[in-house]
């Protein structure tokens, strides 16, 4: 057996803005989109679609054996945020909001999942991020504050 470590973990992350704010303008959510492709190449992790809405972010990525979740997010809004903030994409101080949702991803399911995530745009024609993310708890079976939402 190698000495090396790895592993295949899919993780479908998803992040919002504060207070669930529509912020980012077309031209925005393209270079934050743009930015996260190539920030994730530069810290070595896989992503292999994202999408950028004017308040939330979609992506998938193959979780590297040297970052958790929690680390991946935290370089992902960190460095996106500040990005935001030193090329001016928003009027205002950009600030993504707390937490995110990190749902595990089978093989199996990459295409419907990398399918979903191109369609945000037509997706949210008809539902709101709130009601998505609901959805998305009910699915993975997730409690918050005691109750399954």
């Amino acid at each position: 057996m190698s000495s090396h470590s790895h592993n295949k973990i899919w993780i479908h992350l998803i992040w919002e803005t504060l207070d669930h704010q529509n912020i980012l303008d077309k031209e925005a959510r393209i270079k934050v989109s743009e930015f996260l492709f190539n920030y994730s190449k530069e810290k070595t992790v896989f992503m292999k679609i994202n999408f950028v809405n004017s308040d939330h972010v979609h992506a998938l990525i193959d979780l590297p054996t040297n970052l958790s979740v929690e680390e991946c997010i935290k370089l992902f809004k960190g460095a996106s945020s500040h990005f935001i903030n030193q090329n001016r994409l928003t009027q205002n101080k950009f600030h993504w909001g707390r937490g995110y949702g990190a749902f595990s991803v089978s093989e199996s399911q990459i295409l419907n999942v990398v399918n979903y995530i191109k369609k945000q745009g037509e997706h949210h024609k008809g539902k709101s991020f709130s009601e998505e993310y609901q959805l998305f708890l009910e699915k993975y079976n997730i409690t918050v504050n005691g109750y399954n939402r």
